[in-house]
């Protein structure tokens, strides 16, 4: 999979606790991906978007 596109973001509840954060590209058709910001070369996890938006809706209601 060709990630030259992939515009990354943090995630917006990331604070300043040590780098525990993950970071999404979600501007790809197709797909969602994730990954850690400390450890950015260490992998990439990738998503269909149903998948990944009900994983997001989980969390916030999960709060």
């Amino acid at each position: 999979m060709d990630l030259t596109g992939a515009r990354w973001r943090k995630s917006t509840k990331s604070g300043d606790n040590g780098g525990n954060c993950v970071e999404v590209a979600d501007n790809l058709p197709g797909v969602v991906l994730v990954r850690d910001t400390k450890d950015r070369a260490g992998g990439t996890l990738a998503f269909a978007p149903g998948a990944w938006r009900g994983f997001v809706d989980f969390a916030r209601a999960s709060r």
